[in-house]
Order: structure tokens, then sequence, then C-alpha cells
């Protein structure tokens, strides 16, 4: 057993590429006879903004929430070219901290129940603003003076360029 273990196996010899193999690899193939060989197709150019044309699915159910809880002064704000983290921000108002969080949660369990998983909720243990991050669409509800304060509609709302009229 011990003369067994004190063997010494023979070295492999090491694999070495040939110049012709490895040139054989790195060269394109040839076209096969009879085939004529096709361009690589063209990318198409990705767009630095996306625009889509439809209103996302979770809007109107955030705007329905909003109407089913009585939010006050409910804006909505198309920043899509202006802002890459949402394609539409909502603003509305409560009118006291509970009202903020109920709202808030009126938004999160009606989009849930539309299917859609809301990616974050901040500020509802504050009172002051909660925001709901949903896919494309962002909600803000806040206290009027917050509102004030802050001013999220004159940020956002930027003028856009208009329609060239006609000569």
């Amino acid at each position: 057993m011990l003369s067994r273990m004190n063997e010494r196996k023979p070295a492999r010899k090491p694999v070495r590429k040939t110049a012709a193999k490895s040139a054989r690899k790195s060269a394109p193939r040839a076209a096969t006879p009879g085939k004529p060989r096709k361009p690589p197709a063209a990318k198409p150019a990705q767009a630095k903004h996306r625009r889509p044309a439809a209103v996302p699915p979770a809007l109107p159910v955030v705007q329905a929430a909003l109407a089913d809880m009585k939010a006050v002064d409910v804006r909505v704000l198309d920043v899509r070219g202006v802002s890459n983290v949402a394609d539409f921000m909502v603003i509305a108002s409560g009118t006291s901290d509970r009202h903020l969080r109920s709202i808030a949660d009126r938004v999160v369990h009606m989009v849930k129940a539309a299917g859609q998983r809301p990616l974050g909720v901040e500020g509802e243990q504050q009172g002051e603003w909660v925001l709901v991050d949903l896919p494309d669409v962002m909600v803000h509800v806040m206290l009027p003076r917050t509102r004030e304060f802050y001013q999220l509609e004159h940020l956002w709302d930027v003028p856009r360029p208009a329609a060239r009229g006609r000569a």
C-alpha cells in the first residue's frame, strides 16, 4: 500500500495552441457555397427619453383613490422628458396628518388591488408629506402649508415648447 502512495504519476505534457489553430478560431467564417452571407442587422437607435403614448396603468387608479378619499387640490404633472424618475407626478393635499396617511394608504391599497406593486412609501410617520412611489407615477400627498413651502408644481411644471403654428 505504501509503495503505491510513493509512486509518482507520469507528468502530463502541457497542451499548446499552435498558431494555425488560433488563427482558424479568430478568422471570420467563409460563406457556405450556395448561400450568400447576410450582413449583420443594424441596431435601432434608442431614444434618450422614453415617451410612451399611453398613460401608465397606475395613473387612473391613483386618481380614483384620491377622489375616493376626498384629497384637496389634485394636480397631475406630465414630467416625461423632464425627469427620469417618473412619467407623471401627482400632487395632492390633505386636511390633516391623519388624512394624509389615510389617502396614501388608500392609494397603496387600490394600486395593489389593480395588480401593481408600489416601489416604496415614505413619510407616513412624520405626517406632513407622504410620498408613494409607483412604477412611472410619483404621488405626493402634503399638508397645504408644506405644499406651499416646497412648491413642487412650480418646480416640475416646466413650460413646454409651443407647437409651431402654420405660417
